[in-house]
C-alpha cells in the first residue's frame, strides 16, 4: 500500500504527481482517471461503501430493481454492513430489516459486522476500510469523518447507494474547498469537538454548503486521530460536503496502531496556490463550547449556559465514543457519583473501544460514578432505540444533532458538549464548565 493507490479503484496510469489543486480535487480526479477542477461534473470510481441496519434495506431495494432480484454487486469486497442503530433489534420491523440484510450479506458475500461491533462510522475507520486517497460514499451523512483519514468520504442518499451497489460509480460535482486555518494553542479542557462547535457557530448551517471542508494549521496538527475525527464527523451540520484533513505522520502512525502500513504518498496534499476560500480561527484562551437547542449552529461559551438544570447525559455516538473521550470522562468522574435524578449513559462506540476502556478500568469508573454503560451502537444520538428524553427534559450530549425530537419527545431539548463538558455536568446536575471542576 506503499503508493497510496493500490487497492483502490479508478485509473491507476494517471500521473498523481503532477496534479494540480486541492486535496479534495486530485482525490477526484485520480478517482475518475483525468485532472478535474471545483465544478466539474464527474463519473467517479468508488473505493469502498457502507450501508447500516436503517439505510441498507431501501440500498438494497434499489440495488435490485436496477439489476434483478438475482444480480450481483459490483465488488462485494469493497462493501460493508453494520448493525448500530436498532441493536439489538428493538422492533419486530427491526429484526426483519435485520434478517434480510444478514440474507443478502451471505448471497452477496459482503461483510457484514451484525450487531456485534458497534457503529458503523468508527468501525470503517478502526478496521482499514478507509485509506487516504480513497474516495468512500456511505449511506449516512456523518460518512464525512473517515475524511480525517485524508480519504474524500461523504453520505448519499440509499437509492444512490443501490445505484453504487451496481456500478460501482457515482456521479459528483466537484466541490470548491473552504479551508479553515486553526491557530493558537486549546487551553485546558477544551478538545476538537469545542472547536468544531466554534466553526460552525462562526460560518452557520448552512455556511459550507456542498463545500469540501479542510482542517489545517497549527492546532489540528497537533490533534490526535480522534480529535481529528470529531471534527471531520461535523462538518455536515454545516453543509459541507466532505471534511478532509492532510494525511501526514498522526495518521501513519494510526494506521499503523490498526495493521496498516501506509505510506502518504507525495500527492496527497493541497498545493498552496490551490483555489481556496479561508476561514481562520485563533483558538487561544476559547472556553469550552455549546450547541443550545435546537440548532447546531446556535453555540455559545459554556458561560452562557452554565447552571441549566439537566435530566440526561450521554457520553458517546460516532462524534466522540472513543477511547479518548471515554478517558477524559472518567478522569472527571473517578470517585464522583453522579448528581441526583440525573441518568448518565455511556456508551463506547465500538467492541474495540469498549474493550480497552473495559482493559484500564474506565467501565469501573463509570458504573461505580452510576452510569449506565450500554453495548456499542447509535443508542440515543437518533431517537430510535432507547435513552430517550421525556418532555420538558434537557439531555446534554456528546453526540451531533440537538435537532427537535432528535433524542425523544418533541418536547425536549438537548444541548451539545465536548465529553470533559457532559463528564462535568453530570457530576453537578447543571451545565458546569469543565475548567472550574478540581
Amino acid at each position: 500500500m506503499g503508493n497510496g493507490v493500490t487497492g483502490m479503484t479508478g485509473d491507476k496510469s494517471l500521473e498523481m504527481d503532477g496534479l494540480k489543486g486541492t486535496l479534495a480535487e486530485k482525490i477526484l480526479s485520480r478517482a475518475c482517471g483525468k485532472a478535474v477542477k471545483a465544478g466539474d461534473y464527474v463519473f467517479a470510481s468508488i473505493d469502498a461503501a457502507m450501508i447500516h441496519d436503517i439505510t441498507g434495506p431501501l440500498a438494497i431495494k434499489a440495488f435490485k430493481e436496477i439489476a434483478g432480484e438475482d444480480g450481483k454487486v459490483w465488488d462485494a469486497s469493497r462493501i460493508v454492513i453494520a448493525f448500530d442503530h436498532q441493536v439489538p433489534a428493538d422492533s419486530v420491523s427491526a429484526a426483519e430489516n435485520h434478517k434480510m440484510l444478514r440474507k443478502f450479506a451471505e448471497e452477496q458475500g459482503i461483510l457484514n459486522y451484525d450487531v456485534h461491533e458497534g457503529i458503523a462510522h468508527q468501525i470503517m475507520v478502526e478496521k482499514g476500510h478507509v485509506l487516504p486517497g480513497m474516495v468512500v460514499v456511505g449511506a449516512d451523512s456523518h460518512t464525512c469523518m473517515y475524511g480525517a483519514l485524508g480519504a474524500f468520504a461523504t453520505g448519499i442518499g440509499s437509492t444512490d447507494m443501490g445505484s453504487v451497489f451496481a456500478l460501482g460509480k457515482l456521479w459528483f460535482k466537484v466541490p470548491e474547498t473552504v479551508k479553515f486555518v486553526i491557530s493558537g494553542k486549546l487551553g485546558k479542557h477544551v478538545y476538537g469537538k469545542d472547536v468544531i462547535l466554534k466553526l460552525i457557530g462562526i460560518v452557520g448551517a448552512d455556511g459550507a454548503n456542498y463545500k469540501a471542508c479542510e482542517f489545517a494549521g497549527e492546532v489540528v496538527e497537533k490533534m490526535s486521530m480522534s480529535e481529528r475525527l470529531t471534527m471531520s464527523n461535523m462538518v455536515i451540520e454545516m453543509g459541507g460536503k466532505a471534511g478532509i484533513i492532510q494525511p501526514d505522520k498522526v495518521t501513519e502512525d494510526y494506521l499503523r496502531s490498526i495493521g496498516v502500513d501506509f505510506q502518504i504518498p507525495e500527492w496527497l496534499r493541497s498545493d498552496e496556490d490551490a483555489k481556496y476560500r479561508t476561514v481562520e480561527l485563533d483558538v487561544t484562551g476559547m472556553e469550552p463550547q455549546v450547541a443550545k437547542p435546537h440548532r447546531v449552529d446556535n453555540v455559545v461559551g459554556v458561560g452562557e449556559v452554565e447552571g441549566v438544570r439537566v435530566d440526561q447525559v450521554f457520553i458517546g455516538s460516532c462524534t466522540n465514543g472513543r477511547y479518548e473521550d471515554l478517558k477524559v470522562a472518567a478522569e472527571f468522574l473517578k470517585g464522583e457519583k453522579i448528581a441526583k435524578n440525573v441518568r448518565l449513559i455511556v456508551i463506547p462506540a465500538t467492541r474495540t473501544q469498549y474493550m480497552q476502556a473495559l482493559k484500564d478500568g474506565l467501565i469501573d469508573v463509570f458504573v461505580e460514578a452510576g452510569a449506565i454503560v450500554e453495548f456499542p451502537s447509535c443508542g440515543p444520538c437518533m431517537g430510535g432505540s432507547f435513552g430517550l428524553i421525556a418532555s420538558g427534559e434537557v439531555s446534554v450530549s456528546t453526540s451531533n444533532r440537538n435537532f427537535v425530537g432528535r433524542q425523544g419527545s418533541p418536547e425536549g431539548r438537548i444541548y451539545l458538549v465536548s465529553p470533559a463538558t457532559a463528564a462535568a455536568t453530570a457530576i453537578y446536575g447543571e451545565i458546569t464548565d469543565p475548567r472550574k471542576v478540581k
